[in-house]
């Protein structure tokens, strides 16, 4: 977890020692469930803990916020980030539940009281939330129109969608309709994998066609 130390020197040693934690019980499960692809964990630091952590590279989330995370999967970026901010609460969703019972079983297990993770598609949700966050689930489009109505009435200027996405954005971007923000995460971080990955930032109050 050098590289996570490396890119985050502020980290507590109960920190430090929660995500040594996640990435034993992460491929623990992986190896049941194939949660991301078998020829990745070797990278799974770099590729999945710090590339989720890039979205904290781009916002600090405030105490007390809740951030949904809508297809997350194993757990990703909602647990790594979790870990970093134990003070916001953050909610994984999912339609996959042999998916959401590993993010339930590794939370429960890190003691990550601030999470919780459940079996649902993010258009059935009713809760308002702060944030949105997500690994590139589909187009932004399309995704948008799923979470566009989740965000809480008066919301801070940072309050909105932090999407990890991959290659030239432009057209998709352009598409949407969308005032969208992007952040490159080969201005935070130097390894080769993160020359095309960005963060695109949708603010709350972005409009766009859905």
């Amino acid at each position: 977890m050098d590289i996570i130390n490396h890119y985050f020197p502020h980290l507590t040693d109960h920190q430090r020692q929660l995500f040594q934690q996640l990435d034993t019980e992460f491929r623990s499960w992986n190896e049941r469930l194939n949660l991301v692809a078998r020829t990745d964990v070797d990278n799974l630091a770099e590729r999945h803990f710090l590339h989720s952590l890039g979205i904290a590279k781009v916002v600090e989330f405030p105490a007390g916020a809740s951030v949904l995370d809508v297809g997350t999967g194993g757990g990703l970026p909602g647990l790594p980030l979790a870990i970093l901010f134990p003070e916001v609460k953050f909610h994984l969703v999912d339609s996959i539940g042999k998916k959401i019972h590993a993010v339930q079983e590794m939370a429960r297990d890190l003691g990550l009281t601030n999470v919780t993770a459940e079996q649902i598609r993010a258009e059935q949700l009713r809760p308002k939330y702060d944030y949105v966050v997500s690994r590139a689930v589909a187009r932004l489009a399309t995704f948008h129109t799923w979470i566009a109505h989740r965000y809480k009435p008066h919301a801070s200027a940072t309050s909105g969608l932090y999407y990890l996405k991959g290659g030239d954005l432009t057209e998709e971007i352009a598409e949407s309709g969308l005032k969208a923000t992007v952040t490159d995460l080969k201005d935070f971080y130097t390894e080769e994998f993160f020359e095309t990955k960005k963060v695109v930032f949708v603010p709350t109050n972005s409009g766009g066609r859905g």
